[in-house]
């Protein structure tokens, strides 16, 4: 079974495991099928809005495809999500990028 296959079967007898739907984000990613991967991060946000990785790969996945307008708010909330965590590092490396894409 592919990695796609066993984390969607995760999901389907547990739609809210925060970890399989990153995961599942991720493969889609590292695989290209970037909306996939968007979705499945929007999804992630939806649930557990302190996952605060999903804002920040999300970001970087809406950068590289130009849409950076999106990218920005999504780094936006991401920052506000890290806050809230107490995650400075997070919040640190995507105000970082939000610095390059709006400078």
């Amino acid at each position: 079974m592919d990695k796609i296959a066993a984390l969607t079967e995760i999901l389907t007898s547990n739609p809210a495991n925060d970890f399989a739907r990153y995961g599942l984000a991720m493969e889609h990613n590292a695989q290209g099928n970037t909306a996939a991967a968007l979705t499945e991060f929007t999804t992630l946000i939806h649930h557990n809005p302190d996952y605060v990785p999903a804002y920040q790969m999300s970001a970087q996945t809406l950068a590289k495809l130009g849409r950076t307008q999106e990218a920005i708010t999504r780094l936006q909330e991401g920052i506000t999500a890290a806050q809230r965590s107490n995650n400075a590092h997070a919040a640190s490396e995507m105000q970082t990028l939000l610095d390059d894409l709006t400078n």
